[in-house]
């Protein structure tokens, strides 16, 4: 590759970097802990659970590609800088959200030079087809924040309204991931239910 191709990929590679920063601007709806209770925002949840499949590969049911899953976490919600965060108990968002974030996806990772982006469009459509053994623990791991919501006392699950069978079948899908962190976290959404944080 001559010097003038290289310094074209490079000012498209730059221009995704700068674009992804927006991410840090799209609120979530848990509170942080640390920082006086603010939101969250989704840069920081895609790093915490990139994090997280670092720490947690050793639960994963089936034999993974952990630097593949830390990828796919990675790049999961970069669509919300177009197509918003959605609240997973918000049904009728639920339903807009495929077509709205795969749009975001074509134009965000086609910022990129073609074969990258494409790499990574096809990364992202595997996470969000949840069929692989990655995008399985992957997607365990991404329901996994509901964690701030227990350590929150249920800030958001109480903010709205959220019933202890909307939260388990929300979080079911980490089930297909991981037995082991889908028992933990029934546990808890049971006792959160008993102490009131979600309506039974």
């Amino acid at each position: 590759m001559n010097s003038t191709g290289q310094r074209e990929r490079l000012e498209q590679q730059l221009a995704l970097i700068i674009e992804i920063d927006k991410l840090k601007a799209v609120l979530r709806r848990s509170r942080i802990k640390c920082d006086g209770g603010r939101l969250e925002n989704s840069a920081e949840h895609s790093w915490q659970v990139a994090l997280m499949a670092m720490l947690l590969a050793e639960h994963a049911d089936e034999p993974v590609d952990i630097a593949k899953v830390v990828k796919m976490l990675l790049i999961h919600d970069v669509v919300e800088i177009d197509a918003g965060d959605t609240f997973v108990y918000d049904l009728e968002a639920v339903k807009q959200q495929e077509e709205k974030e795969l749009k975001a996806a074509q134009r965000l990772f086609g910022m990129l030079p073609k074969e990258q982006g494409e790499a990574l469009l096809s990364l992202w459509m595997e996470f969000e087809a949840g069929e692989s053994a990655e995008a399985r623990f992957g997607k365990a791991l991404d329901r996994l924040p509901m964690l701030l919501n227990y350590h929150n006392d249920g800030q958001s699950w109480q903010e709205h309204g959220v019933s202890l069978e909307q939260a388990l079948t929300v979080n079911r899908k980490i089930e297909k991931g991981s037995a082991i962190l889908w028992q933990k976290v029934t546990e808890l959404l049971s006792e959160s239910a008993e102490n009131g944080w979600l309506k039974r």
